[in-house]
């Protein structure tokens, strides 16, 4: 028996090998190696069938899909066949998908070693753009923020103002968040089901609403709402 981080290999009868997937795969854990798996094969006696053995996982990513795809196309390089019968039917579907869409030719990016003045200059090049921009970002808020003190308009106007787009927006805010939540919940978990990955459907929303479509739902509500209460201004 072999034994590595995620996974097992154990001889069965007639020469079966199984492979015993277990734990969390994670992406961010880094891929395993697939040298145990096919110096395992190739050990004499050499393997005739290969098993996938996955009741002892508990969680999986899109890693678990590139093990089981590589382990799969190293048993066919070979000539031994796979039984993927007790793979989790979302996850299985996964792999056929993998497999069934082949790798298109110089899609990878092949790394090229730079020369160290090269990455020297890039480097600098880039902190002088990203300076260049901060400074623009600044300049355009001072800017702003001269005009703004040139405008006259009355105190009791800029409570108004303060009132409109803190208070008084939290509600219609938090009922538009929570109900693009609840429809982007419901249309991923449809999708994800597909997959069997209805685990992820918790981080999709979070994710989507926290970085992306809260803002923006935020900043069209206080447009079309706050923005179209004006007060008038003192002449």
């Amino acid at each position: 028996m072999t034994e590595e981080n995620n996974f097992f290999l154990v001889r069965g009868r007639d020469s079966e090998l199984v492979i015993r997937v277990s734990g969390t795969w994670r992406l961010e854990d880094g891929l395993p190696s697939m040298d145990a798996v096919k110096k395992e094969i190739e050990r004499p006696p050499h393997a005739k069938s290969v098993l996938f053995d996955t009741r002892e996982l508990a969680g999986w990513d899109s890693s678990m899909v590139w093990f089981l795809s590589k382990a799969s196309e190293l048993c066919r390089e070979i000539g031994i066949p796979v039984d993927r019968g007790r793979l989790p039917k979302g996850l299985r579907r996964l792999v056929e998908l993998a497999e069934a869409v082949p790798e298109k030719k110089g899609a990878r990016r092949e790394s090229v070693a730079m020369p160290f003045l090269k990455r020297v200059g890039q480097s600098a090049i880039g902190a002088i753009a990203s300076f260049t921009e901060i400074l623009n970002f600044l300049g355009q808020i001072s800017f702003t923020f001269l005009k703004l003190v040139k405008v006259r308009f009355r105190a009791v106007d800029l409570f108004l103002f303060i009132q409109q787009n803190g208070p008084q927006a939290l509600p219609i805010v938090t009922l538009i968040s929570f109900l693009v939540g609840i429809i982007l919940a419901f249309i991923g978990a449809v999708q994800l089901r597909r997959f069997g990955a209805q685990i992820y459907v918790a981080d999709l929303v979070g994710i989507a609403i926290v970085r992306e479509m809260g803002a923006m739902m935020t900043g069209i509500i206080m447009a079309g709402r706050t923005g179209a209460l004006r007060p008038s201004l003192a002449p």
